[in-house]
């Protein structure tokens, strides 16, 4: 049985005891040996996309949960009230419960740190990819995401009753889950899909669930901001302070801060009405960009304000990396490696988890307070279990590991720690952020964002004096205007739940990729390669041509519309399978072209039409018309049966490859 008693903000510990028609290549051709057949019906032309305006639904209260890597939450406000956002905080108690274990009884819990990166970084992501816990354990992903989740949904609905308690259980939740907008398809899938293992939602009312992009989130609560809610680098000051130095934060987060683990705290913000004095200082057209900066990536999105409503278009589709805060804990294990050997600390981590998560703690601590301008050197406490299980490995001490080391610039202390120069530690920062400035540097440079003055730092990492220091010294002479919000590590939640609010704000987004499906067209001489031409019934086909439903980089509105019919291959049919391709390129021909790869299938269940089975054409085709929507946060598909004008269910599903 697995239990969740608790989750923290880094980890989770579980208990666990012992002619351009959609016909499909034939069978024997690359790639397509799973669709299902289907006969064509839409023209050589490809219509015009249609726009229809999203149905909102109805709902009492937003809940929004920002899973992140190093630190997580959630946030709520009501539809009677929804300028009050009701924040919730929780602490590190999956860690220090895990920490307080004892060795023997750590062995039967299952603890899982900054897991969130795992799903970005795999490339062949299912609902079977495993995760592995600390002591070498594994589990499905998808429970652990879950459990999480369930955890969240668990704490949210108490703290909703408390706060309402004549809030009926038919009252309607929105439910907004945030990820990075780097996030392909299939990893925004899977969150999905543990939200519905978690009960968050059911399959059958998937639309009280929104999936929110991170930079998205900030940039809409952004708007909100008045002038004493951020602060300016470029002015170098905030609220009367020097650049790099520590700035100072709400008292009641700094309160929450320091009680993270002990337990759960709670505050409720007031947001404008309307816009804040920064966003009412804009003009129609006014570009800007949003670094997201968290745990495991740093998120990039550039945006343009439109009036009169004040929706935002965006400019370039999403881009980023693996360059978040936990890139710094990397530096720092790779740098125990160089002084105590890469074998003894995968087998210190392995067999000794809760003093290696020990280490990580000390460590964490003293991250938070490097800074450009400080001026010392830094103390790391090492484990007791560290320093015996080393000698007991290697013959001798640490101190004798340090002396011997290339590594001049970590001592060792009198008192048991590793002594480390603040340059040293700055030093860790510098993969990490150069990675980020580097990516900023490279998306200004596109002429699709030129003219963008406004750059916000956000995310939990954006708290880091180093990273600050060193974009304002690498863009603000750009004439580039640096703002970072107060209570940065928050922006994303409280935004979340404004955009669970109003998710149209958005109104414009660029496709990451080219999507489209293979077909067979009329096989033109001179213009098709012959090896793919293909005779069938004495008519000359080309095979593998890739239709495109929408190109990379392409500018598609929210609720605008990609439509194409399809007809079932025989009478009776009940499923119609259709394999989806994607890649970078926008100007890809055939599936079979190199970086065109199959990333899912559309899929449409179909009622019984009535008609008896036979291998003889119908003289009344079955025609089913499939709506894809490609503008939103995930890929969304409609369908409906022409002849009956009933719906037909269908998906998109990414994780079946």
């Amino acid at each position: 049985m697995l239990t969740v008693p608790e989750m923290g903000l880094q980890g989770l510990y579980i208990s666990s005891s012992p002619d351009r028609s959609p016909v499909p290549s034939p069978p024997g051709s690359p790639r397509t040996q799973e669709s299902c057949g289907i006969a064509p019906l839409t023209p050589s032309h490809s219509p015009k996309p249609e726009a229809r305006a999203p149905q909102p639904a109805s709902f009492s209260v937003v809940v929004a949960i920002d899973f992140g890597t190093t630190s997580s939450g959630y946030a709520f406000s009501f539809a009677s009230d929804p300028e009050a956002i009701h924040m919730m905080s929780f602490g590190y108690t999956a860690r220090d419960y895990y920490h307080d274990l004892d060795p023997e009884e750590a062995r039967d819990w299952l603890y899982f740190e900054k897991f969130k990166m795992k799903i970005h970084s795999a490339t062949d992501l299912t609902l079977k990819t495993q995760l592995e816990a600390v002591n070498g354990k594994k589990m499905l992903a998808l429970e652990v995401f879950a459990h999480a989740l369930r955890f969240f949904k668990e704490h949210a609905l108490q703290e909703l009753r408390e706060q309402s308690p004549s809030m009926l259980e038919k009252d309607t939740v929105r439910w907004v889950l945030t990820v990075p907008a780097i996030w392909k398809q299939p990893a925004k899938q899977f969150m999905r899909e543990a939200a519905y293992l978690a009960g968050l939602v059911s399959r059958e009312d998937a639309e009280k669930l929104l999936i929110a992009l991170e930079p998205e989130a900030a940039s809409v609560y952004c708007r909100k901001l008045r002038l004493h809610q951020l602060m300016d680098l470029s002015s170098r000051t905030a609220g009367g302070g020097r650049l790099g130095e520590r700035r100072s934060i709400d008292s009641s987060f700094r309160h929450a801060r320091e009680q993270l683990r002990r337990s759960r705290h709670s505050r409720t913000f007031l947001v404008e009405s309307g816009v804040g004095e920064l966003w009412a200082e804009m003009q129609e057209g006014d570009r800007y960009m949003v670094a997201d900066c968290g745990g495991g990536t740093v998120d990039l999105t550039v945006h343009q304000l439109e009036q009169p409503h004040g929706t935002l278009k965006e400019l370039y589709k999403a881009s980023g990396g693996p360059y978040g805060a936990v890139g710094v804990d990397l530096a720092f294990e790779q740098l125990l490696c160089r002084i105590f050997g890469e074998d003894f600390i995968a087998k210190f981590k392995r067999q000794r988890p809760a003093a290696w998560v020990d280490l990580t703690i000390a460590f964490e601590a003293r991250k938070r307070t490097a800074g450009p301008h400080r001026a010392g050197a830094l103390n790391i406490s090492l484990p007791f279990s560290f320093i015996d299980f080393y000698r007991k490995q290697r013959g001798h001490n640490v101190e004798t590991a340090l002396r011997r080391s290339s590594v001049n610039f970590v001592k060792w202390s009198s008192q048991g720690m590793l002594r480390m120069s603040c340059e040293a530690m700055n030093e860790l920062f510098q993969p990490t952020v150069s990675g980020i400035i580097q990516h900023i540097e490279m998306l200004l440079a596109r002429p699709e964002v030129q003219g963008v003055k406004l750059l916000f730092l956000v995310g939990g990492f954006a708290e880091s004096a180093v990273l600050q220091h060193a974009v304002h010294t690498a863009l603000g002479t750009r004439g580039l205007r640096v703002v970072v919000p107060h209570d940065v590590g928050l922006t994303i939640l409280k935004g979340a739940v404004l955009f669970g609010q109003a998710p149209g704000v958005v109104r414009v987004r660029r496709s990451p990729l080219t999507y489209g499906v293979g077909v067979l067209n009329r096989f033109v001489p001179g213009h098709h390669p012959p090896e793919k031409l293909l005779v069938r019934d004495g008519r000359r086909w080309c095979t593998d041509v890739f239709e495109r439903f929408v190109a990379a980089e392409q500018s598609v509105a929210l609720g605008e519309e990609v439509r194409r019919s399809y007809c079932p291959a025989r009478p009776g049919q009940r499923r119609v399978l259709i394999n989806l391709y994607c890649c970078a390129a926008e100007d890809a021909r055939f599936i079979t072209d190199p970086g065109v790869r199959k990333c899912g299938a559309l899929s449409l269940e179909l009622e019984p039409d009535g008609c008896p089975e036979n291998t003889g054409p119908s003289p009344n085709r079955r025609e089913i018309r499939a709506a894809m929507q490609f503008g939103d946060t995930e890929i969304k598909v409609t369908a409906v049966d022409v002849s009956t004008n009933r719906s037909v269910r269908a998906a998109i599903d990414f994780l079946s490859n």
